[in-house]
Order: C-alpha cells, then structure tokens, then sequence
C-alpha cells in the first residue's frame, strides 16, 4: 500500500498546497505566520530524509520512484517525476538550505504573508525541477522561480531594487526562451508522435549540427542561471539588493539549477555536442574562476563580493563537466553541493552584519570582532572554507574538479597545462579576496558611525543556523565519500557513453 504511495508529487505539491492556507492565517498573526512557514519547510525535509532513507537505494545509477501521469494528451505532455543519485543530493540540499532561509528570514516584518507564500512556492518549483523527468515539464519548474524572486527583489529589496529585479527577469527570461525553443524542437524532431520524457529522448540520435544547435540553445538557458561569463551581470546585482534570506535561495539553490540541467540535459541527451564543446567549457571556467576571484577584490560592497566569489567557484563546476572523467565530474556535483552550504552560509552572515552595522559598504565597516565575536568566528570559518581549507567541503570538490583534468585523456598537454595554471592562479587569488575581507569587517578601527546598543552578537537562532550550516561541510570535508556514493554510479553511467565516442 504504502509503496503505491506518489512520493515525489507529494513533496512537488506539499510547499505549494501549503501556501495557499497562509492568507487565511490571523491578520495580526505574525509570529504563527513564521512558525507555520517553518513547520512546513521542516516537514517536507523530513518527507524528503525519509523517501531518501526508505524508498531511494543509492547502489544503482537507474532512476527511481517513477510516477507518470498523462497530463495533456494533445501533445503527448505528461506529469513525469523520477529520482536518481544526482537529483537526490540537490534535492536534499534544496530542503536543507530553503529551512534555514525560512528560519532565518525572521526579521522580515512587512507584508509577512505574501513573503512566506513566495519562499514555499520558490522550493516547490525547485524540489519540482530536480525530480522532473519530462523536458516540458523541466521548463514550467525552471519558469517557476522567476516570478517568486522578482518580486521578493521589488518588495523587500534594497534601493535599487527595481532596477535589479528588472534585469534578473530580462535575463532569465530571455534565456528561458532558448530552453523552450530546445525542448519543443527536441521533442518534434523525427517522429511523428512527439514526447517531452527524458527516458525517450535519451535514445534518440540527431545529426551533429543539429545536436550542436540544440547544446548551444540550452548551453545559454544554463549559462545564465549557472552564471557563466558574460551571461553572470544579473547575478551581483540581484544579490546586491535582495534581503539575505532570499540570497541564501539564490546561492544555495538556484545557481544549481544551471548545473544541474547542463549534466542532465546536455551531457545525457547531447553526448555528440558535449564531446566537442568539453574543452572550451574547461578553458571558460578556468578563466571565469580567476576573472570572478579579480573582480570580487576590486568590490566594495559586502555582498556584491561574495557574489562575484560565488561566480568564480561556479568555474570549478563547469571544468569538472568538461572533465568527462568521474573524478572530474563528482567534484563538479560536490562542488554544487558544497558552494550550495558555505554561498548560504557567507550570505546569511553579511546579513547578519547589516542588520546590526546597517551597512554593507566594507569602507564603513571594521573593528567589531570585539563586540561580535561569535559573528567573527563563523564568518572565518566559512571564509576558511570557501577558500578550500583541507578539511571542508570545499577542498575536496576543488582536488577532484582539478585531478580530473590532470587524467584527462582527450585533451592536449597544452591545453591541460593552461587550464590547471589559469585555474590555480584563481585560487591564489582567492584568500587574498576572503582574507581582505574579513579584515575590513572585523579588524581596524571602528567608524563613528555605528551605534553601540546594535551591535549585538549572534542570539540563539543565529547560532544554530550557522552550526547546522557548518556541521555538513565540516562533514563532507573529512568524510566525503558519505555523499559522493550518493551519486557516483550515476556519474559512471553518464560518462560510459562517451568512451565510444573518444
């Protein structure tokens, strides 16, 4: 009976369905506005662990918990949901990060109900994309994030926030419309009955500059979300100017989205195109990774440099899908993961500090390690980690991402040499950023314009976010096979089909 039960459309539908009671909460019910939205948040992560643990097996690479319904028959437009290991671990990042976002979100005083209604319609779509199994069906769950964040940008953002949210839905949109067009020619091409299902499109063939069309129309609808250079401008500013809780959703999810479909779309269904596009994606992330770490020094806002640090080690995810080794592409998917804690984890922080300081210009901040010590000791920890300390989460996705270029094969020495010289050239550059920032924070003199009374150190919400925030990548980094098991069988059976190809 139970085995019959529809797992994931329960968690796809859950956060939504939920929503929808919000209104009808007290008018002057804040405070259980904020706890139902928590208890949601946390019940569908516990829907989640439990699928994980007693329905999802981690020892096959096949997908998992198939649910098909025919949704409209006219085209052949199906409700289609399945998991495997590499959906799992996002799916699993996704209701870890979007809890605590929720939880951290608590400041929020204005128009309180319309926020959480967005922040549970944000995770439904992003649980939704990562179980999707129908091409169709992936494009209305990656659409789905668009309208939630723009206006969380136009009513709880900062003061250019109409100018950001602007050009957060000008490029999504525009890029959006490339995954559409791709997915429909896709889904016509060659047959007479068509079909969105991944599972049917994975065995069909297309002529190369066909398929190299198809890679590049996709390849953009990702490049913006990853972001990838030159398609990342939205990125900094949406940051710059959205409220923190809803920055841990971009850095810890969002950006993943990107990742996420350049591996299950274009490396699985576009095997052709992917071969020949493999190194140039190797040389723009190692290029992107110095470019991102340069331009994160020469920031002055707190947040617009964390953002631009989040582009560079996005880098790191597109040479390990270069890679087509398995070592290459598990430090990709690790990278995701854990860039997905400590992006969340530098975002809440800074907004942390803004909310005591009212700032984020580093030449305003300094010498308030005294008075916040507990904020300085986690704010360095997660700088430590994000600049790939040996023992966090970090380290381990970076070693991977670049041993599997050292053990590719079908790329020159030249070639290899340049990308392992551009990339550690980027990550020499990287402390130097993280360092520099910590010190115009935390060290110095204080300015005269800060007020003492506010400058409280963490209470007891703060701490536990940031503890159940560092737990998994302190975790991850000293025992990373408990989450690379999660998904390596996938990784192999991905890049099986490429050894005939070579």
């Amino acid at each position: 009976m139970i085995s019959n039960i529809p797992w994931l459309t329960i968690i796809v539908l859950f956060p939504i369905l939920a929503s929808i009671l919000i209104p009808m909460l007290p008018e002057n019910g804040s405070r259980i506005i904020r706890w139902y939205t928590l208890g949601i948040c946390i019940l569908e992560f516990l829907l989640i662990l439990y699928i994980f643990y007693c329905h999802f097996c981690i020892d096959t690479q096949s997908i998992q918990l198939i649910e098909k319904t025919n949704w409209i028959g006219s085209i052949h437009f199906c409700w289609v949901l399945g998991i495997d290991g590499l959906s799992m671990g996002l799916v699993l990042l996704t209701g870890f990060v979007t809890t605590l976002a929720t939880l951290a979100a608590w400041p929020v005083t204005q128009n309180i109900r319309l926020f959480y209604f967005l922040m549970l319609a944000m995770y439904a779509g992003q649980i939704g994309l990562f179980v999707s199994r129908d091409l169709l069906l992936f494009f209305l769950m990656w659409e789905l994030e668009l309208v939630p964040i723009y206006i969380l940008l136009c009513i709880w953002g900062g003061k250019r926030r109409l100018y950001s949210a602007t050009k957060f839905i000008l490029y999504t949109a525009g890029g959006s419309i490339f995954l559409l067009v791709g997915a429909l020619t896709m889904s016509f091409y060659g047959t007479g009955v068509p079909s969105f299902d991944i599972k049917d499109l994975t065995n069909r063939s297309y002529p190369i500059g066909l398929e190299v069309l198809f890679y590049i129309g996709f390849l953009i609808a990702y490049a913006v979300k990853l972001p990838i250079f030159p398609f990342h401008t939205w990125l900094p500013d949406t940051h710059g100017e959205a409220h923190y809780s809803t920055s841990m959703l971009l850095a810890g999810v969002l950006l993943k989205m990107g990742g996420y479909g350049l591996i299950r779309i274009n490396m699985e269904l576009l095997p052709n195109a992917h071969s020949l596009f493999a190194s140039w994606l190797m040389l723009l992330g190692a290029i992107q990774i110095v470019y991102g770490s340069l331009i994160s020094l020469s920031q002055r806002n707190l947040k617009r440099r964390i953002a631009y640090s989040s582009i560079s080690h996005m880098g790191f995810v597109l040479i390990g899908i270069g890679s087509l080794k398995t070592t290459g592409l598990d430090g990709a998917v690790l990278q995701m993961i854990s860039h997905g804690l400590i992006g969340a984890a530098l975002f809440f922080l800074a907004g942390t500090c803004y909310d005591r300081t009212r700032t984020y210009s580093l030449d305003q901040l300094g010498g308030i390690a005294i008075q916040m010590p507990k904020i300085f000791t986690m704010f360095s920890v997660f700088s430590m980690a994000s600049l790939a300390l040996p023992g966090m989460s970090g380290f381990v996705a970076e070693l991977l991402v670049f041993l599997g270029i050292v053990t590719n094969e079908s790329s020159s020495f030249p070639l290899k040499l340049s990308i392992i010289l551009i990339g550690a050239l980027g990550v020499i550059v990287t402390p130097i950023y993280l360092l520099s920032m910590l010190r115009r924070i935390f060290y110095g003199y204080r300015t005269s314009n800060y007020l003492d009374p506010y400058l409280i150190d963490f209470g007891p919400r703060e701490i536990f976010i940031s503890i159940c925030l560092f737990l998994p990548i302190l975790g991850i980094g000293l025992y990373p096979n408990i989450v690379l098991s999660l998904w390596n069988k996938k990784v192999v059976s991905i890049l099986s089909q490429y050894t005939s190809l070579s």
